[in-house]
């Protein structure tokens, strides 16, 4: 890395590189496109890098193994049976309603539609959602703001409908939001409804609710461009797209099981610890 070498940069250009490699005399002469073709060509790329955040939860594998049991269909080491279900749950919150300064210039030959930059904001509301992983189902609604009360609502429209009002078990998976956080969450909604079983997700791990995998096709598919002109406007929109996911939607292809789980912390574990001693690589001939 940069600051490794002495520079105070968090990245360098080719021209950064080339300067570097002369100015240290392990080249003579070398051109900026030389270097790039080099760095192209090597399994190292380190101008590359990715956002992520180190599981800190100390049961994160027990925590996640359930989920990802529930997604197999399987609670305690046991297969579920055909009247328990499994949802995940969460908030999409501050979703504006940004109505563009001009309209939107229709895509014409050879060039996309043109969309104005700047907006004037018309509000913002709130879009709690439940979706059954298995069948699947989607249960939503559309709020002034995101809380307990509203959650509790969400919970309160999967939980008086048919076949869950009536399963044996539902199993409801949701993050660590504090709308559904806690010892306190489970107590709430599952000392109103006996049959509901509220499953936790480890800290910082939304990765493993399939709820924001349906949320990120409605931003996709939906919001962007943001282009409406008040909040009924924008809530019609939403709960329109979700009746018409409904309508055409499958279960999502979820193949990351608890093997893969501990494979993956494994693999996390020993690059954090390396051996004190490791293995010399051997020398080529």
């Amino acid at each position: 890395m940069p600051r490794e070498l002495g520079l105070p940069l968090s990245r360098l250009s080719r021209e950064d590189l080339r300067r570097l490699v002369v100015e240290r005399g392990i080249v003579e002469q070398v051109s900026g496109s030389t270097i790039w073709r080099w760095l192209a060509e090597d399994a190292l790329r380190p101008w590359r890098y990715r956002s992520w955040i180190f599981p800190r939860d100390p049961c994160f594998a027990e925590k996640a193994g359930v989920v990802l049991d529930l997604y197999q269909r399987s609670f305690e080491d046991r297969p579920l049976e055909a009247n328990e279900y499994v949802l995940c749950a969460d908030e999409k919150t501050s979703i504006q309603a940004r109505q563009r300064i001009h309209r939107t210039v229709a895509v014409g030959p050879g060039r996309p539609a043109l969309v104005e930059h700047e907006y004037e904001r018309r509000g913002a509301l709130a879009y709690l959602a439940a979706l059954d992983v298995h069948r699947p189902r989607l249960i939503g609604r559309c709020e002034a703001k995101s809380g307990i009360a509203p959650f509790n609502r969400l919970v309160e429209q999967v939980m008086l409908q048919a076949p869950y009002c009536c399963a044996k078990r539902v199993f409801l998976i949701v993050d660590n939001g504090s709308s559904h956080r806690g010892q306190r969450s489970i107590t709430r909604l599952e000392g109103r409804w006996p049959n509901l079983r509220l499953i936790h997700l480890p800290i910082h791990a939304s990765w493993l609710n399939q709820i924001e995998i349906y949320f990120s096709i409605v931003q996709r598919k939906l919001l962007q461009p943001n282009d409406f002109a008040d909040l009924a406007s924008l809530e019609r929109a939403i709960l329109d797209f979700e009746h018409r996911y409904a309508q055409i939607a499958e279960p999502f292809e979820w193949r990351f099981t608890r093997a893969d789980l501990n494979r993956l912390l494994a693999r996390i574990a020993s690059e954090q610890n390396p051996p004190a001693h490791p293995t010399p690589l051997p020398l080529a001939a």
